[in-house]
């Protein structure tokens, strides 16, 4: 018999002023992917859809590893979108044969006074069907460990979104600014020569 877990988890990020919009920076999606996880966890698959290696996982007395694909998009206002695309249970092939796993999120800018905040929020959903022994364990203590667990997960995916997020975005503003300035110099230099 197949059970769901589910959890959600919403955050709210409270931005501070640089000389780039946080608008801009979030155009690039795959900037977001890289401060969900360690490098050496991601993959980009093609320009929108990155494969993350999770870490293993313990449910019960199981340990699982799930592999999940996610498209992560953009739109025009700087809005990131994440939805599962795929996912592969690694080393465990009786659960990877009846998992199903649903994650779908966002974070968007908006402004309030003259303060620019994020919102967003993920919601994560499995479908699994339990193999025995575990199937005979009580169905209310499946699904809290089950939950627990996912939401476990995603607290993990917020607290290193607040933690990586605003540094990052802080580290592509100066290489950006950085990058404008040598170009302004050299504009400079340039005209400087001709006269």
């Amino acid at each position: 018999m197949a059970t769901k877990f589910t959890a959600s988890q919403s955050v709210e990020i409270a931005v501070p002023q640089q000389p780039i919009p946080i608008q801009h920076y979030l155009r690039q999606p795959q900037r977001l992917v890289r401060t969900l996880a360690d490098n050496s966890r991601i993959q980009q698959l093609s320009e929108e859809v990155f494969r993350l290696k999770m870490r293993p996982l313990a449910f019960m007395s199981l340990s699982i590893q799930p592999t999940v694909d996610m498209r992560v998009w953009a739109d025009s206002q700087g809005t990131i979108y994440l939805r599962s695309v795929g996912c592969e249970i690694l080393g465990f092939e009786y659960i990877n044969q009846r998992f199903t796993l649903n994650l779908k999120g966002y974070l968007s800018p908006y402004h309030i006074s003259s303060e620019t905040r994020l919102q967003g929020k993920a919601d994560l959903e499995v479908l699994v069907e339990i193999p025995q022994p575990f199937s005979l364990t009580p169905k209310s203590i499946l699904e809290t460990t089950g939950n627990g667990l996912l939401k476990s997960v995603l607290l993990t995916i917020k607290q290193r979104l607040l933690h990586h997020l605003l540094a990052d975005y802080r580290t592509w503003v100066r290489s950006q600014t950085q990058t404008n300035d040598i170009a302004n110099d050299n504009t400079e230099l340039a005209i400087l020569n001709f006269e």
